[in-house]
């Protein structure tokens, strides 16, 4: 049985238009510090990023940010993170994001986030790991990708065969419980990687 000790989060470094995606970061920051679960994120102080981040240290909670060295001046990494690690690339940031993290959820965000969570789907897709992924669905922002996973379903672009599973909340207070319920059906040893990380 596996547990939840740190979770990946794929946000925006922007705040976006709607002032529930920033209450969103803010309320599930607080949720991870009471729950003594640590927060991988992208290292940014801005937008959903740097809210999320804020909302978990301001609660008390712990904070690994993650950035590529070329992006540090952009968004502006978090240097009070209990742990900041500056990576080479983006290639070696997502897979250190992997490593560190037991879950992934993905609030609100752009093309960025949106990469980082197919990435994902497609390594579960292709058996690479079992970890629980949930998409947050806060105020129907990824109602669009979820027509098109559907929408590829039944075109056979994603073949029955091939299972992409995910989670889907609409609330933040969902995530935490749905991502434990899951993380119980799967045993420790299958959340590694199935294959080395030059092969990726």
């Amino acid at each position: 049985m596996s547990k939840i000790n740190a979770i990946c989060v794929y946000c925006g470094s922007s705040p976006g238009t709607e002032p529930a995606f920033i209450e969103a970061a803010q309320k599930f920051g607080k949720i991870l510090a009471d729950n003594g679960v640590r927060l991988i994120y992208g290292g940014g102080s801005v937008g959903l990023m740097g809210a999320l981040a804020e909302s978990v240290l301001e609660h008390g909670g712990e904070v690994t940010g993650i950035i590529p060295e070329f992006l540090t001046k952009r968004e502006r990494p978090r240097r009070l993170a209990q742990e900041l690690i500056v990576t080479r690339d983006m290639h070696e940031r997502k897979r250190t994001m992997f490593d560190r993290a037991d879950a992934f959820v993905a609030l609100p965000g752009g093309l960025g986030t949106l990469e980082e969570l197919v990435e994902q789907l497609t390594w579960v897709q292709l058996g690479r790991h079992k970890k629980p992924i949930l998409i947050a669905n806060i105020s129907g922002y990824w109602g669009p990708l979820l027509a098109l996973v559907d929408h590829m379903r039944a075109v056979k672009f994603v073949p029955s065969a091939l299972r992409v599973d995910f989670l889907v909340a609409k609330r933040v207070e969902e995530i935490l419980p749905m991502l434990r319920e899951a993380a119980g059906k799967i045993a420790e040893g299958d959340k590694a990687m199935a294959v080395p990380a030059d092969r990726l």
